[in-house]
């Protein structure tokens, strides 16, 4: 065993560092798992990487210079698709081929999926509260869906894994938040075309606008406007480092959901724990090429029975190649001196999804502040949350759920505030409304009130 920095013990195995720290969030080594989440190594782009960022920048300036013209040339380049105008968008009656056609054991499951996903974005909905009312004066809140909604949905190249889920954890949200209109984005990758699952997706849940286009350019095309893509008010999604540049870059001009990257997981866990199922669980996240894994635990004898599992379980694994790559560089087991301090490092990395499995999963939660999605007990597996369980799984990581949180129907919604004032409420609050405004220095606001109340402008 190697010793590292001020506190660290490093120790490598065959495919997953194990780190042994007194003082975890002062120690280089532990720091240094947690930036390659944040800066530029799992998320691509967070950490600056200029010919990602360069690449966005010219798309989104093509595209606002010509428009369709653009969007059918980077197609072209990227895809290997030759479109027209006219065959950008999918046409209604080939998604109701690609539905007709779809496997029957699949709609039927996707139904369940979408049933448990409605329900659970049905619950959380927000509803306008009661107004407070304090005399004449009702104060109230209103909540309304964007106008559109620009969704993209991963074509599947790549990896090969066609994330279907991730078609119903964006569009359901959207439906159930009453989007009066949603358009899809997916790249034709399928033969020159977009995934027919994912058409039977859309065709299931009434979308009839999908277009096949490069996703980069379809999403600038989609905040921007073009003849063809009418601009939405709000683009979600995952993606590469290039779809998630791109909605960094056109923040501001439209709405997103957040900036999510590669999936990752942080599990804390004590000897209650299985070490079995916590390298399975590990194996999960990294198998996302690029993903990550994290272990903290107060227990080093867990620790190794999760590294020695983790041996055995690889090599039956179908991307074993891509799972060690993750593991080598993007994660840990880190042994901590508690399950404080395990808690410490989850609120410091804020990760996607957290996995609590403890003798007491409460406790451990109650000290988390940062994190994604939480998954308590041995029994919550993080596929449960990917696939099935209800909440979406399109989640902040990089770190970034410090300040983001989930996409769920409400992040269609917009907040209005509603003001009502009766005349003897007018009344009772000119005074010092007009004082404020006026040691502001803003005359022409106090004068608003005032002649409300039959004062005369003041003179000056």
């Amino acid at each position: 065993m190697q010793k590292e920095g001020r506190a660290a013990y490093i120790c490598r195995t065959m495919a997953l560092r194990v780190i042994e720290s007194a003082d975890p969030l002062s120690d280089p080594a532990v720091l240094a798992v947690r930036d390659a989440l944040r800066g530029g190594g799992l998320t691509g782009t967070a950490g600056g990487d200029e010919n990602v960022r360069q690449a966005v920048r010219e798309v989104i300036a093509d595209v606002e210079a010509r428009g369709d013209a653009a969007v059918i040339d980077l197609t072209a380049r990227i895809e290997k698709v030759e479109l027209t105008p006219q065959t950008m968008r999918v046409e209604p009656a080939a998604l109701r081929a690609a539905h007709e056609a779809a496997d029957a054991g699949f709609l039927a499951l996707m139904r369940r999926v979408i049933a448990n996903i409605r329900e659970y974005q049905e619950a959380i909905l927000h509803r306008d509260p009661p107004a407070l009312v304090r005399g004449g004066r009702t104060l109230g809140v209103r909540y309304t869906p964007v106008d559109r909604a620009g969704v993209f949905v991963p074509g599947g190249s790549g990896s090969g894994a066609v994330l279907i889920s991730s078609a119903l954890m964006t569009l359901v949200p959207a439906t159930v938040a009453g989007v009066p209109e949603i358009a899809v984005v997916s790249p034709p990758t399928t033969d020159g075309d977009v995934h027919p699952l994912v058409l039977a997706v859309a065709c299931e849940l009434g979308i009839e606008e999908v277009y096949r286009v490069s996703g980069t350019a379809g999403l600038a095309a989609l905040a921007l406007g073009t003849r063809t893509l009418r601009p939405v008010c709000k683009l979600v999604g995952p993606g590469n480092a290039f779809i998630t540049e791109a909605k960094r870059q056109l923040f501001g001009r439209v709405g997103i959901d957040s900036l999510a990257g590669p999936s990752e997981v942080l599990i804390v866990a004590d000897q209650a724990a299985r070490a079995d199922w916590l390298a399975a669980d590990l194996l999960a996240q990294a198998e996302h090429d690029p993903g990550s894994a994290v272990l903290v635990t107060p227990s080093r004898a867990l620790a190794d029975a999760v590294v020695a599992e983790i041996e055995r379980q690889l090599p039956g694994l179908d991307r074993s190649e891509g799972l060690r790559r993750g593991l080598d560089r993007y994660s840990a087991v880190l042994v901590v001196p508690d399950l404080a301090a395990a808690c410490a490092v989850a609120n410091e990395f804020a990760t996607e999804h957290l996995q609590i499995i403890t003798a007491d999963d409460d406790a451990a939660m109650a000290r988390i502040r940062n994190a994604g999605a939480i998954f308590l007990g041995p029994h919550t597996t993080v596929p449960l949350g990917d696939y099935y369980a209800g909440p979406s799984h399109v989640l902040p990581t990089g770190g970034t759920a410090r300040f983001f949180g989930p996409l769920s129907c409400n992040e269609f919604l917009k907040a209005s505030s509603v003001l009502r004032y009766d005349a003897d409420a007018l009344a009772a609050d000119a005074a010092d409304t007009a004082e404020f405004a006026a040691r502001e220095g803003l005359t022409a606001h106090a004068n608003a009130v005032r002649v409300r109340v039959g004062e005369r402008p003041e003179r000056r």
